[in-house]
């Protein structure tokens, strides 16, 4: 993350273009600790244990279409397949919360004997790419994603990533910039509970005597006696602010150890750009707001790094977790870990989360293919419409070089048990 390039962070400075997900899981009441669904066995219940539950409209259509009309889907090397799609079966087989606050997800019963079939290959070695194919094949069917007018939808393919910071549990040195965890007054009110007509919408604020107003913003947290809890203290307030923006991130300890902050909550306020707040002051232009001329900025003004982070009143809360497998990533919307370039956020009102989808774009700032299986596990404020995706790269400075630069446009399919017709969601 420390020497990216110029245009890697354009369009994150201008406006962010995936804020973090919920963290309440699907199948959970919300608020419930979130489980780590990841790390156990995979569990299919027989079809009868996952009951029928109402059917949730989505926004676009599908068209079934032949294996061979995926382009480039012989070349996709599905080795490293396996545990995203045992994991992603992890996710399916949960019950379904039934809560429109949460987004639209795969129906389970479609998936039921899929996911069955997975289970019984989980304790043996991975299997080849050729097999995996086949497996997929003969199990699922192809789906043109259209819009919600009916016509074949192509749409941009921009990237993310989880970047690495270096950080302290102590506050000394230069570690000296705090990144939270929820604070305890922080409120979450469901507004559909009350409100049918705003199922889905939420707002998030505090008590002042008996009335919910509006959470601090992040000058007014900033300059307060009673802050929130302290999870990790940062080298670089740029970096720790790009964290934030990225909703969660990997901390590299003085001992060299690491951890994660994964997203927890948020105090509610709209983020606006520190790359447009420096260019509306005369302090750079929007054409210079890289990484390093923002983090060249701040340490030639230390005096005034507060002031620029205070220009978004937006505030991203934490919740550390140990890092067991580093092929992992943070957990998306889906409560599923994120694999690098295997795992993609969608627009659930189209795509619902959970669906193994077949990308076709190209390669950040090229024309170079880039067609693979991806799965459908994450969301994002400006992820919206058919087809519009947001690619996740992985973790580190090459993974966050790769999501900067991307801004392409891609065409997608989903790819659905064979025998339960059109996609579906819950």
């Amino acid at each position: 993350m420390k020497k990216l390039a110029s245009l890697v962070l354009l369009s994150v400075l201008a406006a962010c273009t995936t804020v973090p997900p919920e963290t309440d899981q699907q199948g959970a009441a919300p608020g419930a600790p979130a489980a780590d669904v990841a790390s156990q066995p995979l569990q299919v219940p027989a079809l009868a244990q996952l009951p029928e539950t109402p059917a949730r409209t989505l926004a676009g259509k599908f068209v079934a279409v032949d294996w061979s009309t995926l382009p480039g889907w012989n070349e996709d090397n599905l080795e490293q397949v396996w545990k995203a799609f045992l994991n992603n079966c992890k996710g399916l087989m949960r019950p379904v919360s039934g809560s429109l606050v949460m987004p639209a997800r795969a129906a389970p019963r479609a998936w039921q004997p899929v996911c069955a079939a997975a289970s019984q290959w989980q304790d043996r070695p991975a299997p080849s790419a050729a097999a995996m194919r086949e497996f997929l094949q003969t199990r699922l069917r192809p789906w043109r994603v259209l819009d919600a007018q009916g016509k074949l939808a192509s749409n941009t393919v921009t990237g993310y990533y989880e970047p690495i910071i270096q950080g302290s549990k102590r506050r000394e040195g230069v570690y000296q910039w705090p990144l939270y965890a929820p604070p305890a007054d922080l409120l979450t009110v469901d507004l559909g509970t009350v409100y049918p007509e705003l199922a889905g919408k939420r707002i998030r604020g505090k008590l002042q005597g008996k009335r919910v107003v509006p959470y601090d913003t992040r000058a007014q947290i900033a300059a307060s006696n009673n802050q929130p809890p302290v999870l990790v203290w940062a080298a670089d307030p740029v970096e720790a602010f790009f964290l934030q923006i990225q909703g969660s991130g990997r901390v590299r300890l003085p001992d060299g150890s690491m951890l994660r902050l994964a997203y927890a909550d948020h105090n509610g306020r709209p983020y606006a750009s520190i790359g447009k707040w420096l260019a509306d002051k005369g302090e750079l232009s929007l054409s210079q707001a890289s990484m390093q001329n923002i983090k060249a900025w701040a340490q030639r003004n230390p005096a005034r790094v507060q002031e620029m982070l205070n220009a978004n009143p937006a505030m991203v809360f934490f919740s550390e977790e140990a890092i067991v497998d580093p092929e992992l990533g943070p957990k998306g919307a889906y409560g599923i870990p994120l694999i690098g370039q295997r795992s993609v956020a969608v627009d659930a009102g189209f795509v619902p989360l959970g669906s193994p989808i077949y990308l076709a774009t190209t390669h950040p700032s090229s024309n170079a293919p880039l067609r693979r299986l991806m799965f459908a596990q994450d969301t994002g404020a400006a992820i919206k419409g058919a087809a519009r995706t947001d690619f996740y790269w992985g973790s580190g400075d090459q993974a966050g070089e790769q999501a900067g630069r991307m801004k392409q446009n891609g065409q997608m399919w989903v790819l659905w048990p064979r025998q339960a017709g059109a996609p579906t969601a819950r």
